[in-house]
């Protein structure tokens, strides 16, 4: 990705914009051209002043706000410099300053790029830093590549070559599984919903083992629904024309995926993509039938909107079965967690709460921000069927998110820590907002990363 990044011991003669921090605008020798253009050394706030090279300043705030903040300011540089202060992570700073600097212009005629080239961090701290940023920075601009293209460019077929080009590329073991496979291994959720598309389903298993022989496996399930239109319980238009974001669960486990090798993880991880879009085609299935999935399960679908679980069902069934020490499944799930906590948080659930604080504490340490969601507030006999062993959709208003996360929960064993994050909301982004970008935002890839190359993530929980 661009910007290169360098750091160096001093701001090289040839930057055309230099970088610092100002927390005190009051005390700067130029207060009053800085009062007179508003700068107040706000958080993630900048300013330019006059002269050549530029100068920029930026209100003192978190390394990742800092590294967002100057990047979007000297976006029409083709070089600069910043002056990182000790107390600065250059990491975390770098790779925010590569994801603010994303774009995705693949249809635009004439789109406004990022013109910096190259970024020189002026700072005693060691490059190693830099190598993991942008290894990182990379693995997330993936994950928004694939969430970004439209859902009839980036079809079940084309997301797993896609998916296969990756693993082929960055050192993963990889499997497709076609629409006779997927019959053949009963994975009934998935061809439940894929039976209103012209699109056949495929179901991608990815994995990745570190080199030596005593590590952890953790096993990651994403959500792969390419377009939502709501099946037969169709959508509004209103809902249903960015629904091409309903895969983002399935790009972020591709690009944490895509940066093991290079990171030299020290955690086996095997993950599951079950893709499928949800049409309402001349087949779809109607509400009221049953599916049975690949644990024997019988679903009855009272929602046809409520399709991401029957997918997911299916490959948690498949995750269990391949005997990680644990699962993490990511999924745009439901509208409900956005609507109580807003866009920037995922919802975490599961059944085991050293494993859930061990991805809390993975998302704080990856800049990404997660809210606990209570199981025990909704009753598992909301989901019992009078025709199967489950419905997929409760009627009820209340409680949609744990309904959906105690639903996913059935396909589980007793025992095997399982965690479910629902980011329906920060998976996409209307505007840019610091180091994120308009679109698909990459949600997830840094806390699954940050997940496997913790000592915590590597041990079993």
């Amino acid at each position: 990705m661009r910007p290169e990044l360098r750091v160096v011991g001093e701001v090289p003669s040839d930057v055309d914009a230099i970088g610092s921090v100002v927390a005190s605008p009051q005390a700067h020798p130029e207060a009053g051209y800085l009062a007179a253009v508003g700068f107040s050394g706000k958080a993630g706030e900048s300013a330019t002043l006059p002269g050549s090279p530029m100068r920029v300043v930026v209100g003192d705030c978190d390394p990742r706000r800092l590294g967002a903040a100057f990047a979007r300011a000297v976006k029409r540089h083709r070089s600069a410099a910043f002056l990182v202060p000790e107390d600065c992570a250059v990491g975390p700073f770098a790779e925010a300053a590569l994801l603010a600097s994303y774009r995705f212009s693949k249809y635009k005629s004439a789109a406004e790029e990022s013109a910096l080239e190259r970024l020189d961090l002026v700072t005693s701290q060691a490059s190693a830093a830099l190598d993991r940023a942008r290894v990182v920075a990379r693995a997330v601009g993936l994950a928004r590549d694939l969430v970004n293209e439209p859902g009839g460019v980036l079809t079940p077929q084309v997301f797993a070559e896609r998916a296969a080009e990756i693993a082929a590329t960055t050192g993963l073991e990889y499997e497709v599984w076609d629409e006779s496979r997927i019959a053949a291994e009963r994975l009934g959720g998935l061809l439940g919903v894929a039976r209103g598309s012209t699109q056949a389903p495929r179901l991608v298993r990815l994995a990745y083992r570190p080199d030596m022989a005593d590590h952890a496996t953790i096993a990651l399930v994403g959500k792969g629904i390419t377009f939502d239109s709501g099946g037969l319980s169709i959508k509004a238009t209103n809902f249903m024309v960015d629904m091409k974001y309903d895969m983002a669960g399935a790009a972020a486990v591709v690009g944490a995926m895509s940066a093991l090798r290079d990171l030299t993880c020290p955690t086996a991880a095997v993950a599951w993509l079950p893709l499928t879009d949800n049409m309402s085609g001349g087949d779809a299935t109607r509400l009221g039938d049953v599916l049975r999935t690949r644990n024997g399960v019988t679903i009855e679908v009272r929602n046809a909107d409520a399709e991401g679980r029957l997918i997911l069902a299916d490959a948690l069934a498949l995750a269990a079965e391949s005997q990680p020490d644990a699962i993490v499944d990511i999924a745009t799930l439901t509208d409900a967690v956005p609507m109580v906590i807003g866009r920037r948080y995922a919802g975490l659930a599961g059944n085991d709460e050293a494993w859930i604080a061990r991805i809390a504490a993975a998302a704080r340490r990856a800049g990404e921000l997660v809210w606990p969601m209570p199981l025990d507030g909704v009753e598992r006999k909301m989901l019992d069927s009078k025709v199967a062993d489950v419905v997929n959709a409760t009627g009820n208003r209340y409680g949609q998110s744990a309904v959906a996360a105690l639903f996913l929960k059935e396909f589980v064993p007793d025992g095997l820590p399982w965690a479910h994050l629902d980011i329906a909301g920060p998976a996409f982004a209307d505007e840019d907002d610091g180091e994120l970008t308009a679109g698909g935002t990459g949600y997830g890839v840094r806390t699954m990363i940050e997940l496997l190359m913790s000592p915590d993530g590597a041990r079993t929980p």
